[in-house]
């Protein structure tokens, strides 16, 4: 969706539930925002754009856009098949990858960088070898004690928390980012003070963080 609030551009692969969203697209694609929203560790409900979680980063992927397009920044927002993360299944990992190919097929090897909070945080670091990737902002990311990092040397990614979510863990965002550094990723880990889960309390202070972050990886 371009800033004139026209309707959004979906597509839905034909074996596949998931989706893309389009909320700007330049003339000359030069670079993507891929938005990826949270869900819950466990449903296979399907995903719809009117829940809370894809409702939540609109405004992110409208702030991304309005400050992008300009310089050729395309920005989508990924429809998971599934609710739910699902185990070792990982569901919404498949369906990024799809839109990480999906992406490359319309636009090129181009640079994308990964923008997903809660468990759109931990899909967007899980899924960050992709070779387009530049970089990830991961917001309130929820990140077990076992989350892999092996595959983020070399991975440039951000890392925000609000010091007041009691719904994922901010300790875990940063044990994460120590165990990812070992690895060599140049991860920075960010407190976003007086804010909780949801990023409403200080919305602002997240929609510039997350804009000037992923302007600067690209």
């Amino acid at each position: 969706m371009t800033d004139n609030r026209s309707v959004p551009k979906s597509s839905t692969p034909l074996d596949s539930d998931a989706a893309l969203t389009a909320y700007s697209t330049p003339d000359t694609v030069k670079a993507v925002a891929l938005v990826l929203p949270g869900g819950k560790a466990d449903s296979y409900d399907a995903a719809v754009p009117s829940q809370l979680t894809a409702v939540r980063m609109r405004p992110f992927a409208r702030h991304l856009s309005r400050a992008g397009v300009g310089r050729g920044l395309a920005v989508s927002m990924l429809r998971y098949r599934y609710r739910g993360w699902n185990g070792v299944e990982a569901s919404p990992t498949v369906d990024a990858r799809w839109a990480l190919e999906t992406i490359r097929e319309r636009h090129g090897g181009i640079p994308v960088v990964l923008v997903g909070h809660s468990m759109g945080g931990r899909t967007s670091l899980r899924v960050a070898d992709d070779p387009s990737v530049v970089g990830v902002v991961a917001l309130a990311p929820w990140l077990p004690g076992d989350e892999p990092v092996a595959h983020l040397g070399g991975v440039r990614a951000l890392i925000a928390h609000g010091n007041l979510d009691f719904v994922t863990s901010p300790r875990a965002s940063r044990r994460f980012a120590r165990r990812a550094r070992s690895v060599g990723a140049d991860i920075n880990y960010k407190v976003v003070h007086g804010d909780s889960h949801a990023m409403l309390l200080r919305p602002h202070r997240w929609h510039s963080l997350t804009t000037r972050t992923a302007l600067s990886y690209l």
